[in-house]
C-alpha cells in the first residue's frame, strides 16, 4: 500500500524510508530498510511521524507493521509511548511481542508497566521481552516495578487457591506455580532493597512449590549479601535435592562459599558454550534435539585447544542439573565440562529463550569461578545473548563467529515462498528473526575479533545478507573453517576392515539392515546425519529419493538423528512430514530406516562401513547427503568425505568450498527434491567409478591441509591470545 504523508512536519527522508521497508524485494532487504526507518525515526519529533508510523501497524504487511513499531520507539513523543502501551493489548500476538521490546529503549512508562507484567504472566518469548523491559525500568523506577510484580503474585496466588477450592486445580493450578516462578525470577532483577524480605519469604517458605523457592533462592544469590538473605540460603544449602544445590550455588554467587575464590589457570582460560545441548565426553546425544554438529564441534575443539601452547584451561559450557554445575565448579586444568542449570527441563533453542536470567547467572558464575580470559560465542541464541552480558560486565573480551545466521535461513525460506512479509510476523513469533538478526549485528560490534566460515562469495554474501564490509575492517575479521578429529575416522575405518566378530556399533548396524525385506538387505545406503530440524531438509531428502522409484529402488536411505522416544516439536514436525511423503511413495517405505540418533563415534563407524559394505549388512559404494536447507560449514559432510564416501551437499555457504563437484562429492540446490535426487544418482556414479583410491585421497589431503581439528585450534588459539593482549592493554 502507498504511504501517503499525514504532515508536512513529517520528514521526506521518512516517508521515503517507510516506502523503501514496503518495497523490499527480499526479506533480508526489509530488514536492513528497518534499521534505516528505524534511525530516520530517531530524528523526528512530534505527533505526525507517530501517526505515519502508526497507520501501517495494522495493514496486512506484517514486515512493514515489525519495522513500524521500533521505528516508533525511536521517535521523541509521548504519543510513541501510549501506541507502543497500546499494542501490549493487541490481539496479534506479535505486535505484542515487538512491542515488549521495543518500550525497552524508552523512559519508564508507569502506565504500560502492569501491562508488561501480564505479558510475563502469559511467558514464551514474549514474556522474555516484557521481563527485559521490566528489569531496565526498574533501574529508574525499582518501586514501581517492585509493587506491580508482588501485586500480581499476590493475584495469582489468590487466583491458584480459589481453583483448587473449586476443585478446578487442572489447568490453573498447573499453571500456578510456573507463573508464580517466573515472577518471583522478575522480582529478582529489581534492584534496591524492596525486593529482598520477599524474595526471602519465598525462598523460606515450605509450604510454596518448589519451582517458586529454586526460583527465590537463585535470585537471592544475586543480590547485596544482607543478613535475611545469608542465613536463609545457608541454612537451605544443608537442605537435600535440588532446592539445596541451587541454596550451595546461590552461596557461590554471594562469596559466603570457599568455591569461586580459586586461583587463576597457568594458561589462557578460554571459555565456550552452547546451552542447548546436553554435552558429554561420549557424545552419547549427538543427533538428538539440539546436539548437532556444535555440540560434536566444542568437544573436540576443546580437547585439541587444551593442548595447545598457552592454553591452561578450556570451559565447555551446555546445561546440566544443579549437582553438576557445582560438581563443574572443582579447579582443575584441560577441557573441562561446566554445565549451566537452566532450572528448566531441556526444550529447543527456538524455545529456551524463557532461560535468559538462569543462563545469565550460571554462565557469570563459571566465568568468575574458573578466571575465564576470553570467551568464544557462536549463533544468535538465548546463551550468547546471556553470555555476552556477562562478559560485558565482567570484562572479558569476546570472540564471535559470524554466519549469516537467521539471514541465510530468512533468505532461502523466503526464496521458497514459505516466508515473506504477509506472513512474517507470526513465523517471527516462532523463530524470532527479527531479534536474532538484532542480536548478531550486536554480537559483531561488540566482539574484540569475528570469525568468519569460508564461503565461495564470502565479502558479497557478507555484504547482501548483513549489509557487512567485511573488507573495510581486515584487522577485526579472520576466516577460521571447523575443522574434524581424523583420528575418529581412521578408528572407524580400522573397525570395519578388522576380521572377526563386530563390535557393537558394527553389530547395530547389522540388525538394523536386517530388518528390511531380505530383497533390499545388500542395496548400497544412501546415508544422512543431523539433526530433525526443518532447516537440515530430511523430508527433502525423503521425497528426493522415495519420489524418483529407480533411485528408490536402487538403494536403502538411513537418516541417523532425533530423539524418536520422546520427540522434541521440531522433531516431530519433520517426522510428520516424512509420513507425509511416504502416505504419497508408499512403496518406498520398505526401504527408508529411522534409527533415531547414535553417538558420534558409532555414527564413524556407520559411515565407514557405508563405503566399504558388509558380509551380512549392506552393500558397497554408498553415498552420503546433507539436504540442508542452508549449511554454514557442515561437520557431518566433512566426516563422510575424510571415510571415503561421495558426498551431496548444498551448493551455498561452506560445502562448496571443500566439495569438488563432479569429483569428491555433487552440489545440488538442496530447496528442490528433484536436484537433491540428480545429486544422488551422480554420487552414485562417482562411487562406482575408475580411480576410487586416488578420490579419497584427494578428498583426505584436502582435509588434511585445512579442515582438522588441530588446526583450527592452532588458528584460534592465535586469536584468543591476542583478544586477551588487547583486553590487558585497554
Amino acid at each position: 500500500m502507498a504511504v501517503r504523508p499525514r504532515s508536512s512536519s513529517v520528514a521526506r527522508s521518512l516517508r521515503h524510508l517507510l516506502a523503501e521497508v514496503q518495497q523490499a524485494p527480499f526479506v533480508v532487504d526489509g530488514l536492513r530498510s528497518g534499521d534505516r526507518l528505524a534511525a530516520a525515526a530517531g530524528r523526528e519529533r512530534g505527533p505526525a511521524p507517530v501517526r505515519l508510523l502508526e497507520a501501517v501497524i495494522d495493514e496486512d504487511d506484517e514486515l512493514t507493521a515489525v519495522a513500524a513499531v521500533h521505528a516508533l520507539a525511536r521517535v521523541v513523543d509521548d504519543g510513541a509511548d501510549a501506541v507502543l502501551a497500546g499494542l501490549l493489548s493487541h490481539p496479534r500476538a506479535f505486535l505484542r511481542e515487538h512491542a515488549s521490546w521495543a518500550l525497552g529503549s524508552r523512559l519508564p512508562a508507569l502506565d504500560a508497566i502492569g501491562r508488561l507484567v501480564e505479558v510475563v504472566v502469559g511467558g514464551g518469548f514474549s514474556g522474555v521481552l516484557a521481563q527485559r523491559t521490566l528489569a531496565r525500568w526498574a533501574v529508574s523506577a525499582p518501586a514501581e516495578v517492585a509493587l506491580a510484580v508482588e501485586g500480581t503474585l499476590a493475584g495469582a496466588a489468590g487466583a491458584a487457591g480459589a481453583a483448587g477450592a473449586a476443585g478446578a486445580a487442572g489447568a490453573a493450578g498447573a499453571a500456578g506455580p510456573v507463573v508464580r516462578s517466573r515472577l518471583v525470577e522478575t522480582l529478582g532483577l529489581v534492584p534496591g532493597p524492596l525486593p529482598g524480605p520477599s524474595l526471602v519469604a519465598f525462598a523460606a517458605d515450605p509450604g510454596e512449590h518448589p519451582s517458586v523457592r529454586l526460583a527465590a533462592v537463585a535470585a537471592l544469590g544475586d543480590r547485596p549479601a544482607d543478613l535475611g538473605a545469608v542465613a536463609v540460603v545457608r541454612r537451605l544449602s544443608a537442605a537435600g535435592g535440588d532446592l539445596g544445590t541451587v541454596a550451595q550455588l546461590a552461596a557461590v554467587d554471594l562469596g559466603i562459599d570457599a568455591v569461586g575464590r580459586g586461583e587463576a589457570g597457568s594458561g589462557l582460560t578460554v571459555a565456550q558454550l552452547f546451552l542447548h545441548a546436553d554435552v558429554d565426553r561420549d557424545l552419547s546425544r549427538a543427533g538428538a534435539g539440539d546436539n548437532g554438529g556444535v555440540a560434536t564441534l566444542l568437544v573436540r575443539l576443546g580437547d585439541a585447544l587444551a593442548e595447545r601452547p598457552g592454553v591452561g584451561r578450556v570451559l565447555t559450557l551446555s546445561r546440566g542439573t544443579p549437582r553438576a554445575a557445582l560438581d563443574g565448579l572443582s579447579s582443575g586444568e584441560g577441557h573441562l565440562l561446566t554445565p549451566v542449570p537452566l532450572l528448566t527441563e531441556p526444550v529447543s533453542a527456538a524455545q529456551a529463550w524463557p532461560s535468559r536470567v538462569a543462563a545469565e547467572r550460571g554462565i557469570r558464575r563459571v566465568l568468575r569461578t574458573h578466571h575465564a580470559d576470553v570467551l568464544h560465542l557462536r549463533m544468535a541464541e538465548v546463551g550468547s545473548l546471556a553470555a555476552a552480558e556477562v562478559a560485558r560486565e565482567l570484562g572479558i573480551p569476546v570472540v564471535f563467529t559470524l554466519a549469516p545466521d537467521p539471514h541465510a535461513v530468512i533468505h532461502a525460506l523466503d526464496m521458497t515462498g514459505a516466508l515473506h512479509r504477509g506472513n512474517f510476523g507470526s513465523e517471527d513469533e516462532r523463530e524470532h528473526y527479527w531479534f536474532r538478526a538484532r542480536l548478531v549485528q550486536r554480537l559483531a560490534a561488540d566482539a574484540a575479533h569475528v570469525v568468519l566460515f569460508p564461503r565461495p562469495e564470502l565479502q558479497h554474501d557478507m555484504r547482501e545478507l548483513l549489509g557487512l564490509d567485511v573488507a573495510a575492517q581486515p584487522d577485526r575479521f579472520t576466516v577460521v573453517p571447523e575443522g574434524i578429529d581424523l583420528g575418529v575416522s581412521a578408528a572407524a575405518a580400522a573397525q570395519v576392515e578388522r576380521s572377526g566378530p563386530p563390535g557393537p556399533a558394527l553389530a547395530d548396524l547389522d540388525a538394523l539392515v536386517a530388518t528390511l525385506p531380505e530383497h533390499r538387505r545388500r542395496l548400497p545406503l544412501v546415508i544422512s546425519v543431523g539433526r530433525l530440524h526443518r532447516v537440515k531438509g530430511m523430508a527433502t531428502l525423503v521425497e528426493a529419493w522415495a519420489g524418483d522409484p529407480e533411485l528408490a529402488e536402487r538403494c536403502n536411505l538411513v537418516i541417523v538423528g532425533g530423539d524418536l522416544a520422546e520427540p522434541s516439536p521440531d522433531e516431530r514436525e519433520q517426522l510428520d512430514l516424512i509420513s507425509g511423503v511416504l502416505e504419497r511413495f508408499p512403496r518406498a517405505a520398505a526401504g527408508l530406516l529411522l534409527p533415531g540418533h547414535r553417538p558420534h563415534d558409532v555414527v564413524a563407524v556407520w559411515l565407514a562401513a557405508a563405503r566399504a559394505g558388509r558380509v551380512d549388512g549392506p552393500g558397497p559404494d554408498g553415498v552420503y547427503v546433507c539436504s540442508s536447507l542452508k549449511e554454514e560449514f557442515g561437520l557431518a559432510l566433512l566426516e563422510a568425505l575424510a571415510s571415503g564416501l561421495v558426498v551431496v551437499g548444498p551448493a551455498a555457504g561452506g560445502p562448496a568450498t571443500y566439495i569438488e563437484d563432479g569429483v569428491t562429492g555433487v552440489l545440488v540446490d538442496t530447496r528442490r527434491p528433484d536436484e537433491v535426487a540428480r545429486g544422488i544418482r551422480a554420487a552414485f556414479g562417482l562411487a562406482s567409478a575408475p580411480g576410487q583410491p586416488q578420490r579419497v585421497d584427494r578428498a583426505l589431503t584436502r582435509i588434511r591441509a585445512d579442515f582438522t581439528v588441530q588446526g583450527m585450534a592452532e588458528r584460534l588459539g592465535a586469536i584468543y591470545a591476542g583478544a586477551a593482549r588487547a583486553a590487558e592493554r585497554s
